[in-house]
């Protein structure tokens, strides 16, 4: 395998992990009405958003490496804050 096609699949895999994580408290903040926040996660939305974006239009197959970083990253912030809420509740 081609290091640095390895290397791009996982920036972009990352990055979209980030991104998703952004997102979902992005909406958590906008939901809160803490504007501030939602506007900083809205920024970094775009800063992840961009570094995936940049590395796979030049190599579509690193797609891939997006729609399982976007999988991943909404399963971990759901889970941090599922897990929160629990650890709030008792």
């Amino acid at each position: 395998m081609n290091y640095i096609y390895a290397l791009k699949f996982l920036t972009v895999m990352s990055s979209m992990i980030l991104a998703d994580i952004c997102w979902t408290y992005y909406f958590i903040k906008v939901e809160e009405r803490k504007s501030l926040y939602a506007g900083l996660w809205s920024a970094l939305i775009i800063v992840f958003g961009m570094i995936t974006t940049l590395n796979y239009v030049d190599d579509r197959s690193l797609t891939i490496a997006a729609v399982l970083g976007a999988f991943i990253g909404t399963y971990i912030a759901v889970e941090m804050k599922r897990r929160n809420e629990l650890k709030n509740k008792k």
